[in-house]
């Protein structure tokens, strides 16, 4: 299993819109159904701060939100919008109060 950080700050007038990418970004991937990811974003409490958390539990879950329909609209507009560029960081899971994906379930 894999988790990714995504760090940046956007323009304050662009904060709704982004929110509302991102938004159609999630509601896509929940309609995919797929249990093999599971994505949240945050907002910081300057209202312009974001920060997307993703695991994955499978390296072909790796390149799923980047193929969503919803992904290009959300990636082209943030672009001219940031203040601060992307930051992307890879974390390994050492531990967990909670299972953050289910165990398989022996046949």
């Amino acid at each position: 299993m894999k988790a990714l950080r995504v760090q940046y700050t956007v323009r304050s007038a662009y904060t709704e819109q982004n929110k509302r990418n991102v938004a159609a970004v999630m509601a896509e991937l929940r309609a995919s159904g797929r249990t093999d990811i599971k994505y949240a974003t945050y907002l910081h409490e300057d209202d312009k701060t974001f920060m997307h958390f993703i695991h994955y539990a499978s390296a072909e879950a790796e390149g799923l939100v980047e193929k969503l329909n919803a992904f290009p609209k959300f990636r082209d507009e943030l672009k001219p919008n940031l203040e601060t560029p992307p930051t992307f960081d890879t974390f390994a899971l050492a531990h967990s109060s909670w299972d953050v994906f289910p165990l398989p379930v022996a046949a």
